[in-house]
């Protein structure tokens, strides 16, 4: 054999050296003596998945009470047993069985390729000469010498081959050399021929071992349980398990060779949809959710690739005639991926769904997900999920590889996480916004929309404002400030600010003890640190500017308390404010980023200025103390921005959509769809965001599935209700799900409900202007000799809401708030 050349090509060289035969058969193919052999050695890769899913005839999850974790038990003890058990005894005798082809016969009949060595010998060559008187004649061996006077003899060497014909030295060299090579690469090729046969019999052995262990393994597979393998070399599903007493045999599905699969309108979520190669239907519920996306995925993947031989032959033995249909992976830039490419995202999409399993079931997620009492939520289904590759070396993974997928989950996990995180800040945001629109209503705000801060440009920079750079108050500039950094500038202040915190702490004592607060806090003392970090990001490095070194908090009711703490405020120490900040309470300004909006008040204290920031109770219960990292985390990443939180999502590609829909099933491992309840926040924020990945991957059943769930569950809670704004998103959000189902009649449904809670949104806004149109109706010329009349009128409207919402506060001070009376 050549250097760089493999066995099969030494193979087929030594095989072509012989003179008028064929070349060697494939594998599997007659030889014209001996029927074909299928090879019990495939050459084609795929992923082979095991899992359990639920027998149509029983229930699952079982009720309360029914033997859940009876079932849980049983399918362990099942485990147990097969590990201890031998099981089936596999003899080396199988070997026998294994079948080869003509090309792999070690036998006797090799040596027929086996070149013949080249022979040759030596023959001695005579030659007589004779002189006479007629002259002299010559001849070999035979000599008439009756007029002979004398005789010269002379003798030499040649070198003949077996058939007598004489042989120069450079051809019988030739000759020897191409004996030695056609020998060894003969040699070679019966080397290779046996190295495969003992591969053959080596698969074999793993397929026995293999078979036996499952057959073990599913043998007391629990009641109302159906394990089923999906091969993705040759497309086939598989039943690996026994039925159970209740199973209707004629419609239990044995085996199928897919051509197509999509989710099932299941309302747990957990149906697949197949499609076999003779048209016929079937649908598999998995005992898991996490089993039917990844089964799902896989059966994409493999329907998006080029059929292979092994899918070919299992199509042929099953006799269908039905093509696979297209596949979302066959789309797009996916489908110009190569059969290698998808097979490499094929194995690293399994490997995560099968690690993120394994971490589940060990009760090994962060946080608590698959732990503790809800680590047996499902049953038996996570025990019977199995994954293995099909490889045509056989080797098993190794610790650098199952490295590289723990650090492949990181990476895809911190995607999930910053996902969720911005799914969660523009709910919060939109929840800030509707109570801002319902705090509007409140009688005594048109009053205080009208007030004028102290010292407030805002921070609304369409509206003339600032971010910072022009703020108009800033700590005491001191002389000696002028040479000394920024560092020792900011120590300076943190010192000043902790000799005016007890000062602080007495007002807002006294604020709180006559107004009844809802909450207060005082500190901590801002570091130098953060403070030079917030002047570089807001006041162009002007530590000066930074007025919250000594700071606190106080939580009001409602608008009509804050009205009181401002006008007790002014009254007890309006010499010591420096600013009364309202702009983002007002209806004309935009708010905080992430839509927060409150009250600050700046007083100087031992002169140092120092900061009261006063919140309204129904925006603090939002996100309570963790309102500043709302705040903070909208602000770093632009939140605002985004119309839909789904638009993160953009840009990226199929594969780590699917990647990142694992994570969020590894997310809601513990409180699967079926089992959340309507206080189970965290749960249905995480469900929210899967919808938002199944939108963009195309699953539009199971984003259905699901939305109707959430639906359902913001209907029930006490909080919110079917009017609510998060209930009104969902909708949105149906609608388009069904759109794209061409479910037109229901998408309508979710349609009009949007529409007519936004209808009734406007219903102050529409009577307000039916109300200025009655009066244009009313006196039609006298508005077309006057076109400005209608501004006036709004003006005028606007300042008789002013003036009725100043009565009803002083209505609400004379009930609550009498003692403001003795402070004047």
């Amino acid at each position: 054999m050549m250097q760089g050349e493999s066995p099969q090509d030494a193979t087929s060289q030594a095989n072509s050296k012989k003179a008028g035969t064929n070349p060697t058969p494939a594998p599997g193919v007659s030889d014209g003596k001996s029927p074909p052999v299928s090879s019990t050695y495939r050459a084609s890769t795929g992923t082979i998945l095991e899992a359990a899913f639920v027998d149509p005839a029983y229930s699952w999850p079982p009720a309360d009470g029914q033997g859940k974790n009876a079932i849980e038990l049983q399918a362990s003890t099942a485990l147990i047993k097969s590990a201890s058990s031998p099981g089936e005894a596999v003899h080396d005798d199988d070997d026998d069985d294994v079948s080869l082809t003509p090309s792999l016969m070690s036998s006797d009949d090799e040596r027929e390729t086996v070149p013949q060595r080249p022979r040759f010998r030596t023959k001695k060559v005579t030659r007589v000469e004779s002189a006479g008187k007629s002259g002299s004649s010559s001849s070999s061996f035979l000599f008439c010498c009756k007029s002979a006077e004398e005789q010269v003899i002379t003798q030499h060497e040649v070198r003949v081959d077996e058939r007598g014909m004489e042989i120069t030295d450079e051809e019988a060299t030739r000759l020897q050399h191409e004996y030695t090579q056609n020998r060894a690469a003969a040699k070679s090729s019966k080397e290779a021929r046996r190295e495969q046969r003992q591969a053959r019999i080596l698969a074999k052995r793993k397929k026995k071992r293999r078979e036996a262990r499952a057959r073990e393994r599913y043998k007391r597979v629990p009641e109302g349980i159906l394990v089923y393998r999906l091969d993705t070399s040759d497309r086939t599903i598989t039943l690996v398990s026994g039925p159970s007493s209740n199973t209707d045999v004629k419609t239990l599905l044995q085996k199928m060779v897919v051509v197509h699969a999509k989710p099932s309108s299941d309302k747990s979520r957990r149906g697949i949809l197949l499609t076999g190669s003779h048209g016929e239907t079937h649908e598999l519920v998995a005992c898991e959710q996490r089993t039917a996306i990844a089964w799902l995925e896989s059966m994409d993947m493999m329907l998006a690739g080029k059929m292979g031989e092994a899918a070919a032959a299992a199509l042929k033995d099953a006799g269908g005639s039905a093509k696979a249909r297209s596949s979302a992976w066959a789309k797009g830039a996916e489908g110009k991926l190569s059969q290698m490419e998808r097979e490499e995202i094929e194995e690293r999409y399994v490997n995560l769904a099968a690690y993120s399993n394994n971490l589940i079931r060990a009760g090994a997620i962060p946080g608590g997900a698959g732990g503790g009492g809800k680590k047996q939520s499902g049953g038996a289904g996570g025990i019977y999920y199995t994954v293995t590759q099909v490889r045509e070396d056989g080797e098993e993974y190794d610790e650098e590889t199952l490295e590289s997928i723990a650090k492949r989950r990181a990476v895809i996990k911190d995607s999930w996480d910053f996902f969720r995180m911005v799914c969660s800040l523009l709910r919060d945001k939109r929840k800030y916004d509707e109570i801002f629109r319902r705090m509007q209503l409140d009688p005594v705000y048109p009053y205080l929309n009208s007030m004028t801060g102290l010292n407030d440009p805002g921070d609304d920079m369409a509206m003339g404002g600032n971010m910072g750079g022009d703020k108009p108050i800033s700590q005491v500039h001191r002389k000696e400030y002028d040479d000394m950094s920024d560092a020792q500038i900011a120590q300076d202040l943190v010192k000043r600010a902790e000799v005016a915190l007890p000062s602080l702490v007495e007002i807002c004592k006294a604020l709180a003890g006559s107004l009844g607060m809802e909450e207060v806090g005082v500190g901590p003392i801002k570091d130098a640190g953060a403070a030079i970090r917030k002047a570089e990001k807001k006041y162009e490095g002007d530590v000066l500017k930074v007025t919250d070194y000594c700071r606190a908090l106080l939580v009001v009711k409602d608008f009509a308390t804050l009205l009181a703490l401002l006008e007790l405020a002014r009254d007890s120490f309006g010499p010591l404010i420096r600013r009364v900040k309202l702009s983002t309470l007002k209806s004309d300004r935009a708010s905080k980023p992430g839509g927060y909006r409150d009250c600050i008040i700046n007083l100087e204290l031992k002169e140092h200025i120092c900061e009261i920031q006063i919140h309204l109770w129904p925006m603090w219960v939002v996100c309570g103390v963790d309102g500043f990292r709302h705040y903070r985390h909208c602000l770093e990443y632009s939140t605002d921005t985004f119309g839909d939180p789904f638009e993160a999502l953009a840009g990226l590609d199929r594969k780590t959509v699917a990647e990142l829909i694992v994570m969020a099933e590894e997310a809601v491992a513990e409180m699967p769809l079926e089992t959340l309840e309507w206080y189970h926040e965290k749960f249905i924020l995480d469900y929210f965001a899967e919808v938002g990945l199944f939108l963009h991957h195309g699953l539009y059943e199971w984003a259905e599935t699901t939305l109707r769930a959430l639906i359902k569950l913001r209907c029930q809670s006490p909080d919110i209700g079917p009017d609510h704004h998060e209930t009104i998103t969902l909708y949105k959000y149906l609608e388009q799900a069904l759109r794209a189902q061409k479910k037109k009649e229901e998408a309508d449904y979710a349609a009009e409900k949007v529409f007519k809670n936004e209808k009734m949104k406007n219903t102050e806004k529409v009577q307000a202007e039916r109300s200025l149109w009655d009066q244009w109706i009313a006196e039609p010329f006298e508005s077309i000799m006057d076109p400005n009349k209608k501004e006036r009128e709004e003006e005028e409207r606007i300042k008789k809401e002013v003036r009725a919402s100043k009565k009803a506060w002083r209505k609400i001070r004379e009930e609550r708030f009498k003692f403001l009376d003795g402070a004047d």
